[in-house]
């Protein structure tokens, strides 16, 4: 069995102690931790991060290749929702994400995703009933019931989602949340059903309500949704109630900055360090009862190397004994467990090209009913405006910021859904993806009806990705896995997403992750109103809605 030692300065973050110290690592595990003296240049040693949420999809990034990412950053472990994948592909995709997870050296917590499809107001690929969910949590990689999106059916006490929360219960795995905009009696009764998470909270008082109703809190940093700034004051004095997590991010940011950016900022704002890198390295691992070591004699052998508490900057990150990450760089023998290249991929895409004519809207009424965006949330607003009518019909209106949406059916055969938007700001062309929350139909945005229709068109021919179109050409980044993620380097995804910001904004689009933006479009379970592939949804009344008046 191999034998090392790392020496420096050991962060002991559950006795809130520092001392010079040299770990001893015997195989994969923390044989002892002995006290010495050490030089006053040596690293700091501590546990790694865990993201406490995510959804790799969404970092456009096979598992593998987001790991590769993430030990740079100092995260070692991250508590996953495949749900997205698992909106296309059903469990075929849950495997893929577990198995592909396995070709590093790096801890995947996965979920079983208990909202597949997120509602009956949209069109999925695939279906999790509570048998699957059931199955599902027998499994050693599975860490419990990921978001339960439909606070609703918990809190009336719908039939299936009672057996998905049973299957919990017997299975003794936690049940993760997501109630936005939830208060009162309401999400007393949510709560009381076993949830015990929530990454949705807008504003400070929800996060403490949540709190009092016995639940933990998710600080995110995400790149369309950006809570940190509200809810930070948590970390002042609710120990073990707080984690963080960044639910959806893409690659580019992820290289900019992750959990160790949070937990530097953390620090710099003068909260309680203890507490800070309790929600970032401790409170996921006794939260979920996870796996991987917290610097202790017996414990896995995972920890970090960090130049000082102040920046946090990454020197090294090991895993299972394995040095994963040194001197800027991946260690390629010791991170990758299987070199052997994936090269199938599951997808589900059946759409057929669509003709300018799909996208007409008669002209039924006086005022229009649009959805209006806002950067770095998913929530949305509602206004109504004047119509532009050509020819009897309702046009985008390029000068008012009243741009078309479609959402386009993917897997079955059906007529496209158009509406309108305001807040993308496009002069000109159009931008499109098959990322649209959470089943994952087409979706795109558009200054004309012909550039939105090339954009979904070689979308189809794609079998999925992200393309913008500036009226004389098309630039894209294609995502042949569930046409969710590429199989590419991280790196190299990260410059084309970036690319593709860049052209988006260079077009009149002012926000700071359009296409993650653009995504959450028709998800209709947050607030105020949302298209979805069956058509405009008012999500205050949960009922579809009339797009004019």
């Amino acid at each position: 069995m191999d034998s090392f030692s790392v020496s420096g300065h050991i962060v002991d973050v559950l006795n809130r102690t520092i001392y010079d110290g040299t770990v001893i690592v015997e195989g994969n595990k923390i044989s002892e931790i002995r006290k010495e003296e050490v030089p006053s240049y040596a690293p700091y040693i501590m546990p790694g991060f865990t993201d406490s949420h995510i959804h790799i999809e969404s970092t456009l990034l096979t598992p593998e290749h987001y790991a590769a990412l993430a030990v740079s950053k100092g995260v070692v472990a991250v508590v996953s929702d495949p749900h997205e994948i698992a909106n296309v592909t059903g469990l075929e995709g849950v495997n893929f994400m577990i198995e592909n997870g396995k070709k590093v050296h790096f801890h995947f917590y996965f979920g079983a995703s208990p909202c597949v499809p997120c509602t009956g107001f949209e069109t999925a690929g695939a279906k999790l009933d509570s048998k699957d969910i059931g199955e599902l949590l027998k499994r050693d990689e599975i860490y419990g019931v990921a978001e339960f999106m439909n606070a609703f059916g918990v809190i009336n006490g719908d039939k299936e989602c009672m057996a998905k929360l049973d299957a919990a219960r017997k299975a003794g795995k936690p049940v993760d949340g997501h109630a936005p905009g939830l208060t009162g009696s309401a999400l007393a009764r949510y709560a009381a059903h076993g949830i015990s998470s929530d990454h949705e909270c807008a504003n400070l008082e929800e996060g403490k309500e949540r709190i009092a109703n016995g639940m933990l809190v998710q600080i995110r940093q995400g790149s369309a949704a950006e809570d940190y700034d509200t809810l930070a004051p948590l970390l002042a004095d609710n120990r073990g109630k707080v984690m963080f997590c960044s639910d959806d991010k893409y690659p580019n940011e992820l290289l900019e900055g992750y959990l160790d950016q949070m937990v530097a900022q953390s620090v710099e704002k003068g909260y309680p360090m203890w507490n800070v890198l309790e929600a970032a390295c401790v409170t996921p691992v006794q939260h979920y009862k996870l796996k991987h070591g917290l610097l202790r004699k017996g414990d896995n052998a995972d920890f970090i190397l960090v130049d000082n508490l102040h920046d946090f900057n990454v020197l090294e990150s090991w895993i299972d004994g394995a040095k994963v990450f040194a001197g800027g760089k991946i260690v390629e023998k010791n991170f990758v467990k299987d070199p052997t290249p994936t090269t199938v991929f599951p997808n589900k895409f059946a759409a057929q090209k669509i003709k300018v004519e799909d996208l007409r809207v008669p002209c039924t009424g006086s005022r229009l009913k649009v959805i209006t965006a806002r950067d770095l949330s998913l929530r949305t607003g509602v206004e109504f405006v004047t119509p532009k009518v050509e020819d009897g019909c309702v046009v985008s209106d390029v000068e008012n910021d009243v741009l078309k949406i479609v959402v386009y059916n993917r897997y079955e055969k059906a007529k496209p859904q158009v509406a309108f938007i305001k807040g993308f700001q496009l002069k000109c062309g159009a931008m499109g993806s098959t990322i649209s929350h959470d089943s994952h139909n087409i979706v795109a945005i558009g200054a004309t009806d012909q550039d939105i229709v090339n954009v979904i068109n070689i979308l189809i021919e794609y079998k999925g990705g992200l393309l913008i179109a500036d009226g004389m050409s098309v630039s894209g980044l294609a995502l042949p896995v569930a046409g969710l993620m590429s199989p590419l380097d991280g790196e190299v995804v990260a410059k084309k997403y970036a690319a593709l910001r860049l052209m988006a904004q260079s077009q009149g689009c002012p926000f700071n992750a359009p296409f993650m933006t653009m995504a959450f479009m028709s998800l209709p379970v947050i607030p105020e109103l949302k298209i979805t592939d069956k058509g405009l949804f008012d999500v205050n009344k949960f009922a579809f809605t009339d797009l004019m008046e």
